[in-house]
């Protein structure tokens, strides 16, 4: 029997969806996006985060993507409450005490509102006296809600992430609900 080639599809997460074919609760399915048998998240992402889910039918390429071990990069763009200041920044950069231990040292930087950003359904809520900002945040591990716990760690709740990019791939031009096939480009 032949073995299928292997197959990585990059697929913009909308918010409320769940990183699993099955819905739960008030939160919807990969099912209702992808009718691709055989593949399978390699990754998470919060169904209250939104952007790129890698998905495989290749179990080796799953366990590359997702295991803590090859340490591979994700961006994540970070809409927070209040203008993050140098301080919160550096500390991002070192490294932030958190329940479960501290995390390794991250790449932090301020940016603007990503101009490719789709609006988020259900907007964000907004206090109109405390302004909020962007940070570009890259880390190596991928502890449970760990960039949120990070960013009020330093003093700037999350109020949107919207993860960019894991190593290589990014969201490129995709829609919130679009998927593509690409090369996999992993040893």
């Amino acid at each position: 029997m032949a073995t299928p080639a292997s197959r990585l599809i990059c697929f913009n997460k909308p918010y409320g969806v769940l990183s699993q074919f099955t819905p739960e609760g008030r939160w919807r399915g990969l099912k209702d996006f992808i009718e691709i048998p055989g593949v399978y998240v390699a990754g998470r992402l919060d169904a209250d985060s939104e952007g790129l889910l890698l998905l495989t039918n290749d179990g080796r390429l799953q366990a590359r993507i997702s295991d803590p071990r090859f340490k591979m990069e994700k961006t994540y763009w970070v809409q927070v409450e209040g203008r993050p200041d140098e301080a919160a920044l550096d500390a991002l950069r070192h490294g932030v005490q958190l329940n479960d231990g501290p995390t390794l040292p991250a790449r932090a930087r301020l940016m603007d509102e990503p101009s490719s950003l789709w609006p988020r359904d259900p907007p964000v809520r907004f206090r109109q006296v405390i302004p909020t900002g962007w940070i570009e945040l890259v880390i190596r591990e991928g502890r449970n809600r760990q960039v949120r716990r990070m960013t009020a760690a330093v003093g700037y709740p999350t109020l949107r992430l919207v993860r960019a990019a894991i190593g290589s791939y990014s969201l490129d031009a995709l829609t919130p609900g679009q998927w593509q096939d690409v090369a996999p480009a992993f040893p």
